[in-house]
């Protein structure tokens, strides 16, 4: 035995996130520290975490190109993330961490009342390869610039994520299709805002 405290597969996310917590003590957390830690949840934990500030303004692109490598590794196959160093040594502080779990985020608590594990085809190899390449058009929508795109493909892929890290097929699927519903809203916006910007200019000139 290593001394490392293991997190059960089948806990609880909120649960889950206290316990890493507890054995990072430090103010910070880096998120190769919890990719280690998260086992197996690695993928949906660490794109929850990174994807809840998007649903905040400005925010977004910060965490997006994370996201990204995260999805293209997730829709290649693999089962764990392998974080480049640059991505590994970023950090979030322990007590943002905390508050997943504590009441200021009890919508965490109310969501996994209703979330379990559910076998089907969202938690098998295809539909994890499915989730890795929905995340991607999901991170290139919060990385490019648009009013009110970031918030649609962001709440479907939480969605999402939580249903990786439960095994729920059934709210994984959901996930998938808010995901992908509010990407092509967002790829939409964007369009419409190209196509205007490109009619104003040759109106002006």
């Amino acid at each position: 035995m290593d001394g490392t405290p293991h997190l059960s597969h089948e806990a609880p996310i909120s649960r889950i996130v206290t316990e890493v917590a507890a054995q990072f003590p430090g103010a910070r957390i880096s998120l190769g520290d919890m990719a280690e830690a998260f086992g197996d949840r690695a993928f949906g934990l660490l794109i929850l975490l990174l994807c809840l500030p998007s649903l905040l303004p400005g925010m977004a692109s910060v965490f997006g190109i994370p996201m990204l490598i995260l999805g293209l590794q997730m829709g290649m196959g693999h089962r764990v993330p392998k974080l480049p160093a640059f991505i590994a040594r970023q950090t979030i502080k322990r007590e943002d961490l905390l508050r997943l779990s504590g009441a200021s985020s009890g919508w965490i608590g109310k969501v996994e009342r209703w979330v379990r594990p559910r076998q089907g085809f969202w938690i098998g190899a295809t539909g994890d390869k499915l989730v890795g390449w929905l995340t991607v058009f999901s991170a290139i929508m919060l990385i490019l610039p648009g009013p009110g795109t970031n918030g649609p493909p962001a709440f479907g892929t939480i969605v999402m994520a939580l249903g990786v890290v439960e095994n729920d097929s059934r709210v994984v699927g959901i996930g998938a299709g808010l995901t992908l519903a509010g990407c092509l809203f967002a790829t939409g916006v964007i369009i419409a805002l190209l196509w205007f910007g490109r009619a104003a200019l040759d109106w002006l000139f």
